[in-house]
């Protein structure tokens, strides 16, 4: 009896034919894969006649660990070949790693990524032997570029030999090693004097082999499968998976690149996928308004037939392609490699015939699951619940919140939300708890990806309530005192109607409030947890005694914390820390009963840092807008601040404060309907300023008034049109066609780099 080890590279089409050889010629008792041995007893779902690809989603939870991950298989995955081949040759198929479950697995979301990568060394001295810029690279002209090689079994192994080299394995390699080893002891001494065939990532094989054949013999003992903790939820259910999951390009970690590319490979040959690879980048492109002359396409096989013929490749393989194509198409200097010189996604702002090149090999097909696929029970619970509550039609839906039936229908879309289940939007309704509104309206949207989204969300529980309530628990851990995001959950919290977490979170929220060290967070969660204990009677939480002291908690601090700002200078205004003043003043306007800072102590705290000369800009001027607010000062007091604030570098800065606070009660027309004392001053001021003080001002004055909507934008220029006995369309005024200061900074850098490349530039 002898056992054969195929060491392979995970979703390799050359790999994947060699495996078929080797099933037809050895005609194995055994095939022995790498994969979940806890699915053995399921490989007839696993081979039920799948659209490929498919995946193998597995999910483990208890008090301490949460854990996915997921097996990916496709028509040219070598594990998929060694599973139907074999089963087809009448060989004893079996999966022999350890479940995903098992701690060996902690921290590794795909079985198969690559454990070459790992261990990177090995390989980059391979690069550098064969002068290639990356592994996928080192692989296609190893491997792909001559995949019916007689020699390729013997360059596999002097791959993965020098891979793996004297490298010690880490703790989880020994454990599943060990584990795999044991299966293939149990299947030698089974087979008698037939063979055994083992198809393991390649990595593996030189210690598989060694365990194996150093191992005890004996009777055949298969081992146990490792079962999980009666106290855990764990699961294994067949997903859709997708071609873009698959492509390194977009960021999977395991196998190949390029997976349309090799889908063609594996059913064309590869001189026809080459054709096929170039008429779909040209399709693409013309697709996309891109020229492509058949000049070009000419010089690009032309090319390409080259650099096949320089790197010794029988013909012309995917890299020599690209490389191609990427000489004909792109004209002008790049700014990045081109990404296939290296691992990983695509760099924002490629070039866009680099970007179709690229999605052409990736490919847009979609797995689909045989329709006697089981699913878990969150499936069915869902499927029930949509029909049941008429939510399972195409149409868009409006949904009264003061109606139990719509906000029962409200929660389960909710709840589909925070599971990221896809099919519905909601377009309108309450953003935040700050938004009283009663309404809500869902439109359909494409469900491509719904029944993966689904089994994969079963992993958080066996109900749509169940399993929304954990996913919620788990964000707000992942949370931890970041008092912004725990605002975030509460709110998604309160519209799942999930009542059991709220309290806790609160609570939770209120520590994190209290710790603090910004303002910005510390607006989120106020303007949160107000709105939530102003408005939303809906949910049943408006005047909640926890909501109040967690207001109370945010409104101190804000205040301990704008008191002590550090002097700052004129980078602009605060944006996050103005929106946290706009949530203490709504407290102190509405909710002091609950606040232990009263509203005159905290005016006493604005007064102080309006008068500050070291304070922020924007910060003095929100304060002097508060104290507004807060103690009814009259409107002449803006105005004279405002000439006290009038140096140009310091202005725009200064009205963003007060107008973020303020805005409509400094702004506020007079009795006759003329501009308010604060727009006349400002108008005088902006007209005696000179050409230079006002471009030094603008930036700053244009973002001021962004916290105006257009429609008092609109009046307010109305009104200076008027002041000066002119008629016109202020609508007009207000719509430029150009942005001026983004001109001038064109111009400006035109301007610069010219006198760089004529030798004229300043010193530097």
């Amino acid at each position: 009896m002898t056992v054969t080890y195929l060491g392979v590279r995970h979703h390799s089409p050359a790999c994947a034919r060699l495996v078929a050889r080797t099933v037809e010629r050895l005609r194995p008792a055994y095939v022995l894969v790498e994969g979940p041995s806890d699915l053995d007893g399921r490989l007839d779902e696993l081979l039920l006649g799948h659209e490929l690809p498919v995946a193998v989603f597995s999910h483990y939870r208890d008090d301490e660990r949460a854990a996915t991950s997921w097996t990916p298989l496709c028509a040219y995955s070598p594990e998929w070949v060694a599973l139907t081949a074999g089963r087809a040759a009448g060989a004893e198929v079996r999966l022999i790693d350890l479940p995903a479950w098992h701690p060996a697995f902690a921290g590794r979301a795909n079985r198969y990524a690559d454990a070459e990568l790992r261990y990177a060394e090995a390989t980059a001295r391979l690069r550098h032997r064969f002068a290639v810029d990356s592994t996928d690279a080192l692989w296609d002209r190893m491997i792909e570029a001559d995949p019916d090689a007689p020699d390729l079994p013997e360059r596999l192994d002097a791959y993965f030999d020098a891979v793996r080299g004297d490298t010690e394995a880490d703790d989880s390699d020994r454990a599943r090693e060990t584990y795999m080893a044991a299966w293939i002891r149990a299947a030698r001494t089974a087979a008698g004097d037939r063979p055994v065939l083992v198809v393991t990532g390649g990595f593996h094989r030189p210690a598989l082999r060694r365990l194996a054949e150093s191992g005890p013999g004996g009777p055949a003992e298969w081992p146990t499968v490792p079962a999980p903790p009666d106290t855990a939820l764990s699961g294994s259910f067949l997903v859709p998976y997708s071609f873009r999951q698959l492509d390194s390009f977009a960021g999977y970690e395991s196998g190949m690149p390029s997976p349309a590319y090799h889908q063609w490979l594996w059913e064309e040959g590869p001189e026809a996928a080459g054709r096929r690879l170039v008429r779909t980048v040209a399709d693409r492109l013309r697709d996309r308004g891109h020229p492509v002359s058949t000049a070009s396409l000419v010089a690009a096989r032309a090319s390409a037939a080259a650099l096949a013929a320089l790197r010794g490749h029988p013909v012309p393989g995917r890299l020599d392609l690209l490389d191609a194509l990427a000489g004909a198409l792109v004209t002008e200097a790049l700014d990045e490699p081109l990404p296939w010189t290296r691992r990983g996604p695509l760099t924002p702002g490629a070039h866009p015939a680099v970007v179709e090149m690229v999605a052409a090999c990736s490919g847009d097909r979609v797995g689909r699951l045989h329709p006697d696929t089981p699913a878990p029970p969150l499936v069915h619970d869902v499927a029930a619940r949509l029909t049941a509550l008429g939510l399972d039609g195409t149409a868009p839906v409006t949904l009264r919140l003061t109606d139990p039936a719509g906000l029962d229908r409200s929660r389960v879309l909710h709840r589909l939300r925070v599971l990221g289940i896809p099919g519905y939007a909601r377009t309108a309704g309450p953003a935040d708890g700050t938004d009283p509104v009663t309404e809500e309206r869902w439109e359909p949207r494409p469900a491509a990806g719904r029944d993966a989204a689904l089994v994969e969300a079963g992993a958080y529980g066996a109900r749509l309530d169940d399993a929304a309530l954990v996913a919620l628990g788990d964000r707000a851990g992942a949370a931890a005192d970041d008092c912004a995001a725990l605002a975030e959950v509460l709110f998604d919290t309160v519209v799942c109607g999930a009542g059991d977490l709220a309290g806790p979170l609160v609570t939770r929220l209120r520590a994190g409030l209290a710790a603090a060290t910004g303002p910005g967070p510390l607006g989120t969660a106020l303007a949160t947890a107000l709105g939530l204990w102003r408005h939303d009677r809906v949910y049943g939480v408006a005047r909640d005694p926890l909501l109040a002291a967690a207001v109370d908690t945010a409104v101190t601090r804000v205040l301990w914390l704008v008191e002590g700002t550090a002097p700052g200078g004129t980078t602009g205004p605060d944006r996050a820390r103005l929106r946290a003043l706009v949530a203490v003043r709504d407290a102190l306007l509405h909710a002091g009963p609950v606040l232990t800072v009263p509203r005159d102590v905290a005016t006493d705290v604005f007064r102080r840092v309006a008068a500050d000369p070291a304070a922020p800009p924007d910060l003095r001027g929100a304060a002097h807008g508060l104290v507004h607010v807060l103690a009814r000062t009259p409107q002449s007091g803006a105005a004279e601040a405002v000439r006290a604030a009038a140096a140009p570098a310091v202005l725009g800065d200064w009205l963003a404060g007060l107008f973020a606070v303020a805005r409509e009660e400094v702004a506020a027309e007079t009795a006759d309907g003329e501009p308010g004392p604060l727009v006349a001053v400002l108008d005088d001021l902006v007209v005696a300023m000179s050409d230079t003080d006002f471009l030094v001002a603008l930036p700053a004055l244009r973002e001021a008034f962004a916290w105006f909507p257009p429609t008092e934008r609109e009046r307010i220029a109305a009104r200076l049109i008027a002041r000066r006995g002119l008629r016109g369309s202020a609508r007009a005024l207000l719509r430029t066609p150009a942005d001026p200061l983004a001109l001038a900074r064109a111009l400006e850098d035109h301007v610069s780099r010219t006198l760089d490349d004529l030798g004229l530039g300043a010193a530097r």
